[in-house]
């Protein structure tokens, strides 16, 4: 494994599966992660994959160290060559056929599964079919911008990809948008029921972009979400 620092408390860590011939994935899904505390208690817990598919059995995740959160800290502090049980796949919030305009609508550490999804869509026209993808991503300050320069490059690469960081925080030299996920979501989705939305972060941001959404007129199977509180 190895890993790279996201910000103050979050990183993104690159694991080998070894224990498998082959380790296969649906972009959007996630693995389950089991660690020791000193007492001997297991402590199980669930984190997305925050890389596409590939063909060498590797994976990444994103994780912010939570203060008295033993898993999390556990996964920061691994070192090169330290192994760690997982059990997985699994989860339903991926990608979901026909293929529509799509907007992705995130905060903090909710971008992993898009990560994920974005990467392995825009790889290849065949995936995407060139329709409009468009990723909300929201926080609070500007260093808080996880994979920031990568959207950036995939935005400039792909005609088809708009990249809409927003900042609840920004300082006076931030020129993007501003404000919570939920007040550009209406910009992309206005009389638009022909799309479907994926959703990732806090209950609370889940819950209003939800129910945003629904006002707009879209139907809820056309929204697809997944919380992490």
């Amino acid at each position: 494994m190895r890993s790279t620092a996201l910000s103050e408390l979050t990183k993104h860590i690159e694991f080998e599966m070894k224990a498998v011939p082959r380790f296969g994935f649906v972009a959007g899904q996630w693995l389950s992660f089991k660690a020791t505390k000193p007492d001997g208690e297991e402590i199980t817990r669930a984190y997305s994959i925050a890389s596409p598919p590939s063909e060498d059995n590797r994976f990444a995740l994103c994780l912010n160290r939570v203060q008295d959160g033993f898993t999390s800290n556990y996964l920061c502090d691994m070192k090169v060559g330290d192994e760690i049980a997982c059990s997985g796949p699994f989860g339903d919030f991926i990608l979901r056929p026909p293929m529509r305009d799509t907007v992705f609508i995130a905060t903090g550490t909710g971008i992993a599964p898009f990560r994920s999804m974005l990467h392995w869509l825009l790889a290849e026209e065949s995936r995407h079919q060139g329709k409009q993808l468009s990723l909300v991503f929201g926080n609070r300050t500007e260093k808080d911008i996880y994979y920031h320069d990568e959207f950036l490059r995939l935005a400039s690469e792909h005609a088809n990809f708009h990249y809409r960081p927003t900042l609840s925080r920004g300082g006076s030299e931030w020129q993007g948008l501003r404000g919570y996920v939920q007040e550009h979501v209406p910009a992309i989705a206005q009389a638009r029921t022909d799309m479907h939305a994926y959703v990732c972060g806090l209950d609370k941001m889940v819950k209003a972009n939800r129910e945003l959404l629904k006002s707009l007129g879209w139907d809820r199977k056309s929204i697809l979400y997944e919380k992490y509180d």
